[in-house]
């Protein structure tokens, strides 16, 4: 699923206007009624009330056509004009006068009246600010926005929380409205996926309002979302007459005194995924512990303790470096000594890219196409510090630009980055936030690259079936509870569900149930 721009959001709507000849509020009204829909199929007419808070763009337009409609099926509704500036947008206008044609009069609030009394078991309707938003709120309009949060209702967001920019964060966290659901037109935006603005969103979905198809596919975007329907196409089916050869030898290098567990967890990983063959190579203090703990391993051992030297008479199809190597001396010189001759694209992880942000030389070393996962403090290493998520992504694309990388954003929505592009996971949850678990997404990515995928390609694949192993390991052992070993067991169960029906949804089973 594509992620538009707010300037590709209006050119779609004037693409759309244009080609199905039809006016500005009409498509305004095509919203309206998606979101009602919405609305009644999960209120029936339930008697609670319901307060929208209209600005007077716009968004502020949306609001009003959607209170129209829930007038008109006996809705208990309040509709507040927040009078935050003397523009007015030619939809809002229209749909005021369609409110007041129905005896629906507003209250119109400025910096000087009092708030609505709100109770908790009422509904909030925000259609306040949309993605035009381009200066903070009036400290009136950001104490309304309090107002709403004390009221502990439920606020549903017409298209974006009111007070959120698409392309910076905002200065003031009281200035934005909190919203438990948000109902986005045609896609999803990128401000939902991000740390500093995904805090203010509860939950999302995405309403189709009809906006032109030949302008949506067409369109080249900067952000793709990656669900089951995008990695579907990557997957690559076993053929009958196959043997372990076919499917790649993954070579795991890593592994230190007191750090034996990140190898093995990334070894077994690389076989769970499918991998024909895997090979450890660590330090002697290792041996024991993963031919016990990955018997179906090959295990070839260095030095004592640390790895001292990287030579191995093997010919792997991918390569996996850096979980548990330490940065001992010997290590980093060792390290060096293997790009100068490696030529495989490989997956960096931990200790690998610790060594590579100490040694920025390093980077110029890395074979094209090389995989690097790093998690938020790891990346800093390597990027510097950066000025909330939009500068964060900013300098990860000039890097990923620079040394020709894969570069892979861990957290709780995973970001690829590859040749200026970003690949937004879906998958996961917050119970992975435990040790190991990026060990074994090296694996996993590593035992693709094996498979013959391309770089892109296993790292959004395998983040994606990560993340889905650690979603269906979750619901049997809890987030408190989830361990990096639980999620490779799980790996094959991510793989059956590539291919399970999704469940319907209620508008689906509405609709079936009236074919």
């Amino acid at each position: 699923m594509k992620l538009f721009a707010a300037e590709q959001i209006y050119a779609a709507d004037k693409f759309t206007i244009e080609k199905q000849q039809i006016t500005s509020d009409a498509l305004m009204e095509r919203a309206a009624i998606q979101i009602f829909n919405w609305m009644h199929l999960r209120m029936q007419g339930a008697p609670v009330k319901i307060h929208l808070f209209c600005g007077i763009g716009n968004n502020g337009g949306d609001g009003m056509a959607l209170a129209r409609h829930l007038q008109e099926h006996g809705y208990n509704i309040e509709v507040h004009v927040v009078n935050y500036s003397e523009k007015r947008s030619k939809d809002f206008l229209i749909n005021l006068d369609r409110l007041k044609d129905r005896k629906i009069w507003p209250n119109f609030m400025d910096s000087d009246c009092e708030f609505p009394e709100i109770h908790k078991d009422d509904i909030i309707v925000d259609a306040i600010f949309g993605i035009g938003l381009n200066r903070e709120p009036s400290d009136w309009v950001v104490n309304l926005m309090d107002h709403l949060h004390k009221s502990e209702a439920f606020v549903l967001s017409v298209d974006i929380p009111s007070g959120l920019y698409t392309d910076k964060i905002p200065a003031n966290e009281k200035a934005v409205v909190k919203a438990n659901y948000v109902l986005s037109f045609q896609a999803p935006k990128l401000i939902f996926f991000l740390p500093d603005t995904g805090i203010y969103i509860g939950q999302w979905e995405v309403l189709d309002i009809g906006l032109d198809s030949e302008y949506l596919s067409t369109t080249e975007v900067e952000y793709e979302i990656i669900g089951k329907n995008e990695v579907l196409p990557i997957y690559k089916p076993r053929e009958k007459f196959t043997h372990k050869g076919t499917y790649g030898h993954s070579l795991i290098i890593g592994g230190s005194y007191g750090k034996v567990g990140a190898c093995i967890l990334a070894t077994k990983a690389a076989l769970k995924i499918g991998s024909g063959l895997a090979t450890a190579y660590i330090p002697k203090c290792a041996y024991v512990p993963i031919q016990t703990a990955v018997p179906e391993a090959m295990v070839l051992a260095n030095s004592e303790e640390n790895i001292s030297d990287i030579d191995f008479g093997i010919k792997p199809d991918a390569i996996g470096v850096g979980v548990g190597l330490g940065t001992e001396k010997e290590t980093v010189e060792a390290f060096s000594k293997f790009l100068d001759k490696n030529k495989l694209p490989l997956v960096v992880d931990a200790d690998g890219l610790n060594i590579l942000s100490e040694n920025k030389d390093l980077l110029k070393k890395l074979p094209e196409n090389s995989i690097l996962t790093p998690h938020p403090k790891e990346l800093e290493r390597l990027i510097g510090k950066w000025k909330g998520d939009f500068d964060k992504l900013k300098k990860a694309k000039a890097f990923s630009k620079k040394y020709a990388c894969v570069l892979v954003i861990k957290g709780a929505n995973t970001i690829t980055l590859f040749k200026g592009k970003g690949y937004i996971n879906t998958t996961g949850n917050p119970g992975m936030a435990t040790a190991g678990a990026g060990d074994v997404l090296t694996g996993v990515i590593t035992g693709l690259l094996a498979q013959g995928y391309d770089s892109l390609a296993a790292a959004i694949f395998g983040i994606y079936l990560h993340g889905r192993a650690g979603d269906l390991v979750v619901e049997q052992v809890g987030y408190q509870s989830l361990m990096a070993s639980d999620i490779i067991e799980a790996l094959g169960d991510a793989y059956i569900d590539l291919f399970k029906m999704p469940e319907q949804s209620p508008e689906q089973q509405e609709q079936q149930e009236e074919g």
